[in-house]
């Protein structure tokens, strides 16, 4: 088992020290690898999908989700920001680590290791503590590789041309500008579909008044001659005054009744019979309800307006 490292050598400059390292730790049982980036703070992170894979996980997000907690795992993207120069665009292109990858740090890679029990797994989850505990007491890890298994040239593993190099990280560069740009355009798109969902909520409303005023009955006119008394007469013969207080209320309102219309508020008509509010309510249902008189809308000081039928 060893540690790949393509990273500068220990006297290398102040500039470079605050660059971000990428090492590749080999599995020699396998050939298995398990890349580590660390920041310039010496936080070291490690890509999830290496180690879920060869801990016999399905899906690393399912895996990060129900072993890993919520801290303890960052998007490449994430840790790389502030940090992403160029020259750590080529090294991450070099290990071909993408910022949408998923990291994780120690914490996070115990616990997925924990979290794994396959019987299989267990010569990888050995050798996965092993390097956690080095990295944790010495800050790096390097070990002879297995007997009769033969070592990749330091170096060698992800040779890649200048050129692809430098495209690569061209179009890291413009796919960020594209997440930009898609993301303002989302933006500009979800507040003119909420603009469009205001009028036409504005739209419906109008319209629903529109209807309202359209299918709500005009009254008809009183009849010519027609006295207060005889309305009273009218109802009593016809037995739709079925009480001394409905008889009450009727006689307040029968006045205004034949002239056209009734606007009073149960306040106004409780003051002038004595009667409790309530009662009076009662009794104006009562009258609507037997079809002396039907409601037609309110006043613009609020009191209902009654008219004959």
């Amino acid at each position: 088992m060893y540690e790949q490292n393509n990273t500068q050598p220990p006297d290398r400059s102040a500039a470079q020290q605050d660059a971000i390292d990428i090492n590749d730790f080999v599995f020699a049982a396998t050939g298995a690898r398990l890349r580590r980036l660390t920041l310039p703070d010496g936080e070291h992170w490690f890509v999830a999908a290496d180690a879920a894979t060869q801990l016999g996980y399905a899906n690393t997000r399912q895996a990060l989700l129900a072993h890993v907690a919520a801290d303890c795992t960052r998007s490449l993207a994430e840790i790389a920001q502030g940090v992403c120069t160029a020259d750590a665009l080529r090294k991450l292109a070099a290990h071909r680590l993408q910022k949408s990858m998923k990291m994780v740090n120690l914490k996070g890679l115990v616990r997925l290791v924990n979290g794994c029990t396959k019987p299989a797994c267990e010569p990888f989850k050995a050798w996965v503590s092993d390097v956690i505990q080095t990295v944790q007491q010495q800050g790096s890890y390097s070990l002879e590789p297995a007997p009769g298994r033969p070592v990749p040239a330091v170096g060698t593993a992800y040779v890649m041309p200048e050129q692809v190099v430098e495209a690569i990280v061209r179009l890291e560069e413009r796919n960020l500008y594209a997440d930009e740009m898609l993301a303002a355009a989302a933006g500009e798109r979800n507040d003119l579909l909420r603009q469009i969902t205001d009028s036409q909520n504005r739209m419906a409303d109008a319209l629903r008044d529109i209807a309202e005023a359209l299918s709500r009955p005009s009254h008809s006119a009183p009849t010519p001659g027609l006295t207060a008394q005889q309305l009273l007469d009218t109802w009593k013969k016809r037995h739709l005054l079925v009480t001394d207080d409905v008889h009450t209320v009727a006689a307040v309102l029968a006045p205004a009744l034949a002239r056209g219309e009734a606007r009073y508020r149960v306040e106004e008509i409780a003051a002038r019979t004595g009667m409790s509010q309530d009662r009076v309510h009662d009794c104006l249902r009562m009258l609507l309800k037997r079809g002396c008189m039907r409601q037609i809308g309110c006043s613009t000081d609020g009191a209902p307006v009654y008219v004959l039928p």
